[in-house]
C-alpha cells in the first residue's frame, strides 16, 4: 500500500463541490471513479479543503492510498487519462509517508477571488469571475481589509450551515490588488469558516463602491452577526490556490 500526495486543478462549474454527494457529480467522485478504473480499487480521496459547488481549484492537494504501489508519475498519467473529459487534472504526484494527511496535516490554505470590474460582461472568463459592472476602488478595499487580518470572531462572515466548532479564526493575509480590469482578493489562513471568503468579498465590494468605509467594516466584524455584513459573493469567482504543509517549509 502506497500513499500518494496529488496536486490537482479543476474547473468547478459542473460539480456540486469537492465532496461526494448523491445529487450530482463531485470532484472527489470523479477521482475515485478514475482510480477504480485504473486499479480496480474502491478508494477514498482526501482533500486539503472542501470547496462548494462552482468553486475552482488551481492547486488543491489531495491524498489517496493505492495497493498497486506504482510510480508516482505513472499514477498521475493514468488518472489524467481516465479523468477525461471531466475538467479535473492531476498536476503532480508524489509518494509520501503514511502520516501525511491532505486535510489534517495542512498548516495553511490560500484562496484567490477574481472580480472582473468593467461595464462589459465576461465572455472568455464567464464562469471564472464575478462580473461587477460598477467601478470599484481596489485601494480603498485593500486599506479597509486590514481590519480583518488577525485573530477575530468571524461570525459576521460565517454561513448559517457552517459546522466549525468555533467562529474564531486567524486570518494571516488579506490583500486586494487591481490588474487592469481584474480585481483580485488574496487570502491566506490555516483554515476558514464556511463561506468566509465569499462573505468577506461580498462585503468588501461595498467599500469598493464607496458605500462603506473601514469603520463600517470594522463595526460589521465586531457585531458578530451575519446580518451586519454584506452579501455572499458568487462561487464562480473563487479559486482554491494552494495548501502548505510542514515538509514544504523544510524543502
Amino acid at each position: 500500500m502506497a500513499r500518494y500526495r496529488l496536486t490537482i486543478e479543476f474547473d468547478g462549474t459542473p460539480f456540486v463541490g469537492w465532496q461526494r454527494q448523491a445529487n450530482g457529480m463531485s470532484v472527489q467522485g470523479c477521482l475515485e471513479q478514475a482510480a477504480l478504473r485504473y486499479c480496480g480499487e474502491t478508494v477514498t480521496f482526501h482533500a486539503a479543503g472542501r470547496t462548494d459547488a462552482g468553486v475552482h481549484g488551481l492547486g488543491m492537494v489531495v491524498h489517496v492510498d493505492l495497493a498497486r504501489g506504482d510510480r508516482a508519475d505513472k499514477v498521475r498519467d493514468a488518472l489524467n487519462a481516465l479523468l477525461r473529459p471531466d475538467p479535473v487534472v492531476v498536476l503532480d504526484a508524489q509518494v509520501v509517508d503514511d502520516n501525511f494527511h491532505a486535510r489534517f496535516s495542512c498548516i495553511e490554505r490560500s484562496y484567490v477571488y477574481r472580480i472582473l470590474n468593467r461595464r462589459a460582461p465576461a465572455a472568455l472568463l464567464a464562469g471564472k469571475v464575478w462580473w461587477y459592472a460598477k467601478p470599484l476602488n481596489a485601494e480603498a478595499m485593500d486599506e479597509a481589509a486590514r481590519c480583518l487580518v488577525g485573530k477575530h470572531d468571524f461570525s459576521s462572515f460565517r454561513a448559517s450551515e457552517c459546522q466549525a466548532q468555533s467562529p474564531v479564526k486567524t486570518l494571516d493575509e488579506l490583500r486586494i490588488r487591481r490588474q487592469g480590469e481584474m480585481v483580485e482578493v488574496y487570502v491566506r489562513a490555516r483554515s476558514f469558516l464556511h463561506h468566509q471568503v465569499r462573505n468577506m468579498v461580498g462585503t468588501l465590494v461595498l467599500v469598493g463602491e464607496g458605500k462603506w468605509d473601514r469603520d463600517r467594516l470594522a463595526a460589521a466584524l465586531a457585531a458578530c452577526n451575519r446580518s451586519a455584513a454584506g452579501q455572499t459573493a458568487p462561487a464562480q469567482g473563487l479559486f482554491f490556490l494552494n495548501a502548505r504543509y510542514p515538509e514544504d517549509q523544510q524543502a
